[in-house]
């Protein structure tokens, strides 16, 4: 055991990248629940953005070309579950499952051809002098554009839902969908727009795991990341940038895990594997939300003829 080997600089700069993934997938999930909807379907989206974003990067060469296609990926699924659960008024819980189920399938058929298979490389983002910066360079000034993106796309959510009018009338649909539509606004349209922003930020988070992350395909490689997103949510009490803390945690945990297994501690590999699972379990149960934080309609179905 030589815990010498393990570069700090290296293991924060690695964890910010382990949790780039669970911060996309989480905080479109956040606003899927702000929205009033539960979608356990994040796994599904996540494995499907995963495979759509990694074969459209082979077969074009373009990676950001495989980030649009899993953003258009894990919404064109979550579609599915929106006319599932808005239209149909299918039960959410079971719709959810469904979705990852299904999405797990999918993306083991679509994915058989490219096992193997590597794909083109994202560059990092130049920052010139900045990298160059003792300690603070390499660790926050070394990476892709999407990590930064991960990182706005929390600050716009945080903002939109606490200053903007949409953030307001998404609110009020999760809080009571009812008085919202006897207000006047489409309630199986917000929250359908709300799903599918969720599924293309899942999409994302997938792809960012097979393009980046492990820049390879295998088939399951998403491994319980969606359900480690749909706890954070909770975990966070739906408030965004306590959202990012449990993400970097979790993001933390993972990268710990594997320099350890690197610097050959005495540990049985599949006891540091579950580790991170394990941690998120207890950090819920310890700091488990307040219920009064969840929307009032959280997982409840809107009949349009009340």
């Amino acid at each position: 055991m030589d815990l010498s080997a393990i570069n700090p600089i290296l293991f924060i700069a690695g964890f910010l990248v382990a949790a780039t993934p669970l911060i996309f997938a989480a905080i479109g999930e956040l606003v899927v629940e702000k929205s009033g909807v539960l979608n356990l379907g994040v796994e599904g989206m996540m494995i499907t953005g995963a495979i759509c974003g990694f074969a459209t990067a082979v077969e074009t060469g373009s990676p950001m070309l495989g980030f649009v296609a899993a953003a258009v990926g894990g919404a064109a699924l979550s579609l599915l579950f929106a006319f599932l659960t808005q239209i149909t008024l299918a039960n959410q819980v079971a719709s959810g499952l469904a979705l990852t189920l299904f999405g797990l399938g999918l993306s083991a058929l679509l994915g058989q051809s490219y096992v193997g298979i590597k794909p083109p490389r994202l560059g990092d983002i130049n920052f010139g002098p900045l990298a160059d910066i003792p300690v603070i360079g390499p660790i926050l000034f070394t990476h892709d554009i999407i990590l930064y993106l991960g990182l706005a796309l929390v600050a716009g959510v945080w903002a939109v839902l606490k200053f903007t009018r949409a953030g307001l009338i998404l609110r009020a649909v999760g809080e009571s969908h009812d008085a919202a539509h006897a207000l006047g606004y489409k309630v199986v349209r917000i929250r359908t727009m709300a799903i599918m922003f969720g599924g293309a930020c899942a999409g994302i988070g997938g792809a960012y795991i097979s393009l980046i992350r492990v820049p390879q395909w295998t088939e399951g490689m998403t491994a319980g990341v969606g359900w480690i997103a749909l706890a954070l949510v909770v975990f966070a009490s739906w408030k965004p940038w306590r959202l990012l803390l449990g993400a970097y945690l979790f993001g933390g945990i993972t990268q710990l895990q594997l320099n350890l297994q690197g610097a050959g501690v005495a540990i049985p590999v599949e006891y540091l594997a579950m580790s991170p699972y394990v941690i998120t379990i207890i950090v819920l149960v310890i700091l488990s939300a307040d219920k009064s934080a969840a929307p009032a309609s959280l997982g409840r179905t809107f009949h349009a003829s009340h």
